[in-house]
């Protein structure tokens, strides 16, 4: 049986790879994307990656039914929701209390979450904010030149907050109105980083983008309507390219 290993976060570093991984609940449409993030905690295993689970201790934007799409007359918390994924309470904290120096890189998976309870993408487009805390704590790791790996649509909070990241948020350039509607759906995205100032590279599925300067590495992933293997692997490659970059400067 393949088992993923999780371990419980320490006060002191316990590992020269302690990676902090920030969801945003759970479910693509008002939180972390469920594959994304299971696939970036299979790869993160199999480099024996020390990792702790992380989410902001607060109300979801809203609640979607999964089967309708159709938003719910319910409030549910994303800490809460979270701790579904992370196989329960004693693997996950409250956001608040993430504190860079005991991480040597963090790692923020998709889904509409990341659009709606890490930052406000979805409602307010370039217009955006992004959660205080995550501001100050991907501050604190961009300053401490910790690798920084997202995928999805989560690299749009990279361009809210770093002038003149490079990210990926998979291709525009090039697509008919066929393959910009069924294959790459939020292609949008890619002109509102641009908005942001944000350099974006067009990447297909199985590519990763990579900003040496400020040490962030993006892949599509779920941007593209792919396969799930072909998500997993290339989500294998954002945390392959993280790991190698830890202890560089």
């Amino acid at each position: 049986m393949l088992q993923t290993t999780i371990r419980q976060f320490a006060s002191k570093p316990t590992s020269l790879r302690n990676i902090a991984l920030v969801l945003s609940g759970c479910g693509v449409y008002d939180g972390s994307e469920i594959h994304e993030v299971s696939a970036c905690l299979v790869h993160l295993s199999r480099h024996s990656a020390s990792v702790h689970i992380f989410a902001p201790d607060a109300p979801q934007k809203h609640v979607i039914n999964h089967l309708t799409g159709e938003t719910m007359s319910e409030t549910r918390n994303v800490l809460i929701e979270s701790a579904r994924i992370a196989r329960g309470g004693q693997n996950i904290s409250s956001l608040d209390k993430l504190q860079a120096n005991q991480f040597q890189a963090i790692v923020l998976p998709g889904g509409f979450g990341a659009a709606k309870n890490l930052s406000t993408f979805a409602f307010n487009g370039d217009q955006m904010s992004v959660d205080s805390r995550l501001t100050h704590i991907l501050k604190d790791f961009l300053h401490s030149r910790k690798p920084i790996g997202m995928c999805c649509i989560s690299p749009v909070i990279a361009a809210k907050l770093i002038p003149g990241v490079k990210i990926t948020l998979g291709k525009m350039k090039n697509l008919n109105e066929n393959e910009a509607k069924n294959v790459f759906p939020y292609s949008g995205a890619v002109l509102s980083a641009r908005q942001m100032g944000a350099e974006t590279q067009e990447c297909d599925i199985n590519e990763i983008c990579v900003d040496e300067q400020h040490r962030i590495v993006t892949t599509p992933a779920f941007m593209k309507n792919a396969s799930f293997h072909e998500v997993f692997d290339g989500v294998g490659l954002m945390i392959e390219k993280v790991i190698q970059m830890i202890g560089t400067k």
